[in-house]
This record gives structure tokens, C-alpha cells and sequence, in this order.
């Protein structure tokens, strides 16, 4: 029978069996992914027509529960009742995202390494000095009862599904372990694990302190990252102008402190721990989201859109559901491992995020008195640390037994990257209260605005520009969470001694952070840009995304009277770049340098007159496209190298056009001193990229490509792709090979308040992470061609069914829908590969 399969497949990946060699493993899993797709791909087109439909008892629920699923993958979970609803929600993320959410958790905890082995030690290392796990439980223990209650409901269908003992997804037979149960800590733990993935300031103070240990001046670090300070922001002066209670005072910009002697114990070294840590990200500051009224749409009622741009991977980030309960229903994208709808509507409003870059950490430099061992100086007195030991299984090595120092600040994490100057951490999430999971809850019920905000009272991190918009036709922006109000001359750029002096004022007031409700505009945009003009009091950041993105979708929206929501669309899927508007003027410098040259590179004037007759589209197809970004490219290496490295990745990239600008029309040492010094070099750097080509340059989507890894297993998709890092359609690139393999366009959707139902929404890869599913990565080629499902809650059509029932299951094999069609697929695919196996087993002979 088909199962067989799977069990022959189960056994050869059993450590007696031999299969632990990375490049065998390797050859079997693409052999049988080639072979599997075409299966996928008939067993997806057969259930379209002819479906699937089973019940089934589950201990735990109290009434019937109907799962569907569209022929896409999308889940809809109809129930009697919310636990009902919570705890299926639960049991098919556990059925469907199994390993992706024990990776996760594994991650917070800090107990990869018992699985992986060595390789990821230091990940671990850092991960338990930072103590998530342990703010976890802290906000679990504080949660109110209502929260809790959901939260334990939701565990309830995850073990639910574990408890059933069904073959487990391959990930954890490639491993050889088994996934422990569920707990409710587990939940709050994967709230604090996004906190810390968008909350990136303490690597940037670690950066600028090494920047200044190689003697480079505050000032000119500034000058070569410099901060945002233009007036393309989310809110406009008139919108602050009507928050209510906003203080009249400014904090200062820039430190006043001399930091230059905190800078030096941060070297290489500490930064290459923290990349092994996966802290150290060149992920993008990245997401748009906008929103516009119902005076400028032809439906008379408002569009919002949003497209978060994190992590591009197998599976994918994000799983989208509908659940429907008789007091509660919402549709959109949820998070594998939390109970509820992070992005998306309900059936009266629609809410959409972005990261704001708020800085909600920031590193203290303790000062330790070498008398006096295991204390420190704050507030005039020695204090002691708070230790305690964390003990780290590793796989096939002793045990690492870890001492955490703590301060009043937080965790000295200095100790985990090998930095000798003690540098605590202050971070939000690390804080024993967090409701952030309550807002959620909020938000999902909310029908207007004011039980919106009041949902957002309760948010903490990691902190988002929220809009929204409602079926009455209003429209709003909240940035909600615990922003923290810094002393004068406390720019949270750098470390600050941690003696008491620089402590954390308390937190922006609620009804004091960013907002509006219906701008005169008639629209909201934000795209990672500055939250507020100079008129607003509080600092909340100094690192910002460059407005490009904002400003393109500010362009589109006015280029029209009213727009429909093709026009929305249009926006999202848009990848021209606004950096070569403003770099044109600087490639028209570079005609009589190149002119002027002996011998004339011809081919290089011709790429050149391309180049100023190009409208800036970054299409896949785009040849001229390859050649400006190569040249932009070799642009930020001069950048690079002033400051000791061979390219600028990740948010260093992203003030690097401002000051390129700069340097190419006012002079600067960077590129050789002068104006002319510096054009001469940007003309030349345009020479090399052309003769690099050898006269055959590429297809931008033939160099750019979107490119999803699996963590664990040797399996990637890649696909070409349009556009830059400033572009709406965002396409961020490694500088080293052009490929977008960090982070990009990980959901997309579209909300028409005058019909909800004709709302659309699309997400890569597919749904399933599991590796035989059909639904395993069928979403990734509509995603790329920039195609959207409808997000319907009635009326949507549905490949398979599950019926689920208060009770004992009555049979001994429990088989659900997505186990019967992996059979299906196997079946299909089943002669090759049997032939993979039995070359493998042979090979293991």
C-alpha cells in the first residue's frame, strides 16, 4: 500500500540504518522533490474536482467542528463555540506546521543544539542568556484569565494532535527526535521570539561601538549612516497637532556623553558570535501598509492594503485561516504556534502592520569595581548580580553549563559574545508583564475604532504601525507598545553607563503615541519611514527605512482621483525604483568622463545612453535594470571598505544612497576626495560592471532571484524576481550574488470594505510544511506572478473536509485528510521514488 512508502522512508532515516551523511541525504530529498512535484500538482487538481471528506472523534472538543480546506490549502475552521474553535485552530497548526513551530519553540528556549549538535551552540548560548523563555513565563503567569484561557485551550489542540501519535513530519525523522508536549508558556514564548526578531537595536549599538574602536569619530559615523531627518513621514503636522497632552520639549539627537572608551572591547569577534547567533540579521527594514478613504476609492469605502516583508523560507511565516465561531469570526494570516489572526479583517473591520523601528532596547555599560568581584556600581552603590545557571544539551558532546549574570537592566549579554566590558540589556520584552496576545484577542472582536485602540492598550511589542479600516468608512493609524522615554543626550545609538544616570523615564503614554483617525489627506501610508515630523516631543527612533518605498506608493495614490482595487493591486505589485530617479542626474555626469577616456569603452556609453532613456522599471526581464543595480552596487563597496568591510548588508545598506548623493556631488574621502575625484570613480566603477559582463548581461530576474531555504533540510525553491530594496514590490538582495534570499514580500493582501468578500490576499510557499503535502509550496508560483486568492468566508470553494466530533476516536489508525493525500502523492510518484530509496539503501550497504 501507499503507506509503505512512507515507512521504507521512516526506516532508512533511522541512525542503523546509516543515513547520516549530508550529501546522500541531499540526493535523495531533491531526487524525490523533483519527482514529487508533478504528484503534488495531480493530486491538487483531482481534489478540486472530486474532494475529500472524513470525520472523525477528538477528545477535548465539545460540539461538532467542520475544518475545510479550498483547493489552494486555505483552512476554515467553523465552530459551535471559541474553545472549539481555539483548540482546532491549534490541532491543525500542530497538523500542518508541526516542526516549524518545535523549531521555534526550540529557538526561544534556547535547546537547538540538543537536537542539531554544536553547530548551533552559540545561537543557544545567546538565547539563554537573553532569557526569553523565562519572560515567557513571567507574561504567561500575568496574563489575565480570559487570555490564559484561550492560550490553555489552544495548547490543548496542539497535544491533541501529538497525542494521536501519527507519523511524524520528516524534519523530525532526519533528526531522530520526538516533539515534546505542548505548553502554554510555549505560546507567550513565540510572542517574545517576534519581539526579538524585529527589535534590532542593540546590534546597531554594537556596530557603531565597533565603528568607533577603529577611531572612526561619532561625527563621521553619522555622516556615513545617517539618520532620516526629512519630512516624508506617516504622520503630518497637523495630525500631531491633534493628539492630545503632548509635552512642548524635544530630546536631544546625539549623545553628550564620551562613549569612545565603551567602544573598544567590541571587536570582530563579539560581532561574529552575535551572527552565529542569528541576532546579527542583514535582514531589511521592510513592510508597507497603507490605507485610503472611501472619497478616493470608486466603491465609495475604504481599501486597505499590507505586504510585511520578513523572512522568506520553507514553510512559510505565516498560515492563513478562517475561523468562525457564533461570537467570533476573522480571516487573514496567523502565526503557527498563536491562537488568532495577526493581519487581516473581520466581518467589520481590517487592520494591517508594519514594523516601526522603535528602539525598545538598549545596552549599559556597567561599571565593576576589581575589589569587589561579581558586583556592580549603580546609583552610588555596589549591587550584586543575580545569577543563574542554565545547562545546555548538545548533541553528540558534553553538556555546556552556562552562568547568567543579571542587572537591573537586564542580562549582561556581554557575556555571551565574549565582549570584557560588562553590557547589560534593557529590552521591553524582557519585561514580566505582556499583553500583547490580549490586544490580538482585542483586535480579532473589535468592530470600530474606539474598541480597536482599546484593544492596542494592551500591546507591547514588538511594536507596528497599525492601520485600519472599517465598514462605516473610517480609516486610522496607531503605533502602540512600550516606547521608552530616554534622559537628554540619551540617543539609544550607542552603550550609555549603566550607573543609574541614563535610566529609562517611564514609557510614552497610550493616548500620547503616534495616531490619527481620518486625515484630511484621505490616506495613510507607511513604509518603515519616520512615524512623525519634528512638531512630535518623544523620540522614537533614530534608525529609519529611506522613504523611497513610501514615497512611490504616496505617487501612485495621487496619480489617480479615485482608485479601484486593481488600481490597489497595481501599487502592491509595483517595482519601480525612485533610486534611480534620483541617480539619473548623476549618470548624465558620467558621459564626458567616459568620453574622455582612451580608448572610449564604447560598450559601456552604450549601456550608459540605455541607462538614461530607462524608466526605472525593475522588471525580471529588465536588462538595463541588472546594470544600474550592479553599478549601485559597486557604489556602496567604497562605502564598505572605508569603514573594513567588503559590502554593506542588510540595514546598512539603507541610508547609503543619501550619502552617496552627497559624496558624488559635494566630494568626500570615500570615493577620492573631490566632486570630480568622485564622479570620476562612479564612471569607472560603471566601466567595471559592464566589462564584468563579458557583453552578455543578464535578465535582472535571471541574477535576482527570490530565493526560500528550509532550516534544516538541504530543500529551496527559487524563482525570479523584480525589483530592489526600494521598490514597493520589494526585492532586498545579498550584495555578494544578488540573490533575495533573507527576506521579501511574505504575505500580501487587499481588504475591500464595501464587500469583504471580495478582499484577496496570497502568501508564499504553500501551507503545509509538510514535505509530501500537495499543498506544500503550490502558492509560490501564483505569489511570484503577482496573482491573489479571494479571501471568502462563505461561499469558497473546498477540496477536502474534516469533520470533527466530541469523543474517543473508535478506530485504531486515526487518518486525517492531509495523511491520506501524502499517500495519494507517494502512490503517484511511488516507482521513482522507490528507485531513489533503493539506490540509497544500496549505497548505505
Amino acid at each position: 500500500m501507499p503507506f509503505s512508502q512512507n515507512a521504507a522512508l521512516n526506516a532508512l532515516l533511522q541512525p542503523n540504518n546509516g543515513l547520516d551523511n549530508l550529501a546522500q541525504l541531499t540526493q535523495f530529498l531533491q531526487s524525490a522533490d523533483q519527482d514529487l512535484t508533478g504528484a503534488r500538482g495531480v493530486v491538487r487538481e483531482a481534489l478540486s474536482f472530486v474532494g475529500s471528506r472524513a470525520s472523525a472523534n477528538l477528545p477535548g472538543l465539545s460540539d461538532r467542528v467542520n475544518v475545510s480546506r479550498e483547493p489552494s490549502g486555505i483552512v476554515h475552521i467553523q465552530a459551535q463555540n471559541e474553545d472549539d474553535l481555539f483548540y482546532t485552530l491549534g490541532f491543525m497548526h500542530a497538523n500542518d506546521r508541526l516542526w516549524q513551530m518545535d523549531f521555534q519553540r526550540r529557538i526561544t528556549q534556547g535547546r537547538l543544539s540538543e537536537v542539531v549538535g554544536e553547530t548551533t551552540l552559540q545561537q543557544d548560548i545567546t538565547n539563554r542568556t537573553l532569557g526569553l523563555y523565562q519572560a515567557a513565563a513571567s507574561a504567561y503567569t500575568n496574563l489575565d484569565a480570559a487570555t490564559r484561557h484561550i492560550v490553555d485551550t489552544y495548547t490543548n489542540g496542539i497535544n491533541a494532535y501529538l497525542n494521536l501519535n501519527l507519523s511524524l513530519p520528516l524534519e523530525f525523522q532526519v533528526l531522530n527526535y520526538r516533539p515534546e508536549p505542548w505548553q502554554p508558556i510555549d505560546v507567550l514564548g513565540a510572542v517574545k521570539l517576534q519581539s526579538l526578531v524585529q527589535s534590532g537595536n542593540f546590534q546597531s549599538e554594537l556596530l557603531r561601538s565597533r565603528l568607533l574602536s577603529q577611531g572612526i569619530p561619532l561625527a563621521r559615523i553619522q555622516e556615513i549612516f545617517p539618520p532620516y531627518t526629512g519630512d516624508l513621514t506617516i504622520l503630518r503636522p497637523e495630525d500631531v497637532a491633534k493628539i492630545p497632552g503632548l509635552p512642548s520639549s524635544n530630546s536631544s539627537a546625539l549623545p553628550q556623553t564620551d562613549l569612545s572608551a565603551l567602544a573598544e572591547p567590541v571587536n570582530d569577534a563579539a560581532l561574529e558570535r552575535l551572527a552565529s547567533s542569528q541576532l546579527l540579521s542583514p535582514e531589511t527594514f521592510a513592510s508597507n501598509n497603507w490605507v485610503i478613504s472611501g472619497s478616493r476609492t470608486t466603491t465609495g469605502k475604504p481599501f486597505l492594503a499590507n505586504d510585511p516583508h520578513i523572512t522568506l523560507q520553507i514553510p512559510s511565516v505565516w498560515y492563513a485561516a478562517h475561523l468562525e465561531a457564533p461570537t467570533y469570526e476573522t480571516i487573514g494570516a496567523t502565526f503557527p504556534g498563536l491562537p488568532g489572526v495577526v493581519i487581516g479583517r473581520n466581518n467589520s473591520i481590517a487592520w494591517g502592520v508594519t514594523t516601526t523601528q522603535a528602539d525598545v532596547q538598549d545596552l549599559y555599560a556597567l561599571v565593576e569595581d576589581p575589589t569587589q568581584p561579581g558586583q556592580y556600581l549603580y546609583r552610588d552603590q555596589l549591587r550584586p548580580y543575580s545569577v543563574r545557571y542554565e545547562t545546555i544539551k548538545v548533541r553528540g558532546a558534553a553538556d555546556v553549563v552556562l552562568p547568567v549574570r543579571e542587572s537591573v537592566y537586564g542580562p549582561v549579554i556581554s557575556d555571551a559574545l565574549g565582549i570584557s566590558q560588562p553590557l547589560a540589556l534593557q529590552f521591553v520584552s524582557l519585561s514580566e508583564t505582556d499583553n500583547t496576545l490580549t490586544a490580538f484577542q482585542g483586535i480579532n472582536r473589535a468592530r470600530n475604532w474606539d474598541e480597536f485602540t482599546t484593544a492596542l492598550q494592551n500591546y507591547v511589542a514588538p511594536i507596528q504601525n497599525f492601520v485600519y479600516a472599517d465598514v462605516d468608512g473610517n480609516i486610522g493609524h496607531y503605533t502602540p507598545g512600550k516606547i521608552p522615554i530616554r534622559q537628554d543626550g540619551h540617543s539609544g545609538l550607542l552603550p550609555i553607563p549603566g550607573t543609574g544616570q541614563f535610566d529609562w523615564q517611564g514609557f510614552i503614554p497610550f493616548n500620547q503615541l503616534p495616531h490619527v483617525l481620518n486625515p484630511d489627506s484621505g490616506f495613510i501610508v507607511t513604509a518603515n519611514n519616520r512615524v512623525a515630523p519634528s512638531n512630535y516631543p518623544y523620540t522614537i527612533s533614530q534608525e529609519w527605512a529611506e522613504p523611497y518605498r513610501a514615497e512611490r506608493i504616496q505617487q501612485l495614490i495621487l496619480s489617480k482621483d479615485k482608485l479601484s482595487l486593481d488600481d490597489m493591486q497595481a501599487i502592491q505589485l509595483d517595482q519601480t525604483t525612485l533610486l534611480y530617479r534620483d541617480f539619473k542626474p548623476i549618470l548624465q555626469q558620467l558621459q564626458p568622463i567616459l568620453n574622455s577616456l582612451n580608448p572610449i569603452p564604447t560598450e559601456t556609453v552604450n549601456w550608459l545612453n540605455q541607462l538614461l532613456n530607462w524608466d526605472g522599471n525593475l522588471r525580471p526581464d529588465s536588462q538595463v535594470g541588472t546594470v544600474f543595480e550592479a553599478w549601485f552596487n559597486e557604489l556602496t563597496k567604497f562605502v564598505a571598505r572605508s569603514i573594513g568591510l567588503e559590502v554593506l548588508e542588510g540595514n546598512a545598506q539603507e541610508p547609503a544612497p543619501r550619502f552617496l548623493l552627497k559624496a558624488l556631488t559635494q566630494g568626500d574621502p570615500v570615493l577620492g576626495g573631490s566632486a570630480a575625484q568622485a564622479l570620476t570613480n562612479a564612471a569607472l566603477a560603471l566601466q567595471r560592471v559592464v566589462d564584468g559582463f563579458n557583453g552578455n548581461v543578464p535578465q535582472w530576474g535571471d541574477v535576482h532571484q527570490a530565493v526560500f531555504k528550509h532550516p534544516v533540510l538541504p530543500i529551496r525553491r527559487q524563482v525570479p524576481y523584480g525589483g530592489d530594496r526600494y521598490t514597493v514590490n520589494v526585492g532586498p538582495y545579498n550584495s555578494t550574488n544578488f540573490l533575495m534570499d533573507r527576506n521579501g514580500p511574505s504575505y500580501r493582501q487587499l481588504i475591500d470594505l464595501s464587500d469583504p468578500e471580495r478582499s484577496r490576499y496570497i502568501y508564499p510557499t504553500g501551507q503545509s510544511g509538510r514535505f509530501f503535502s500537495p499543498y506544500f509550496d503550490n502558492l509560490l508560483e501564483p505569489w511570484r506572478q503577482g496573482q491573489y486568492l479571494t479571501m471568502k468566508t462563505e461561499n469558497f470553494p473546498m477540496a477536502t473536509r474534516l469533520s470533527l466530533r466530541p469523543g474517543t476516536s473508535r478506530s485504531r489508525s486515526f487518518v486525517l485528510p492531509e495523511d491520506q493525500i501524502e499517500d495519494w502523492v507517494l502512490a503517484i510518484a511511488g516507482p521513482t521514488v522507490r528507485g531513489v530509496l533503493g539506490s540509497v539503501l544500496a549505497t548505505d550497504r
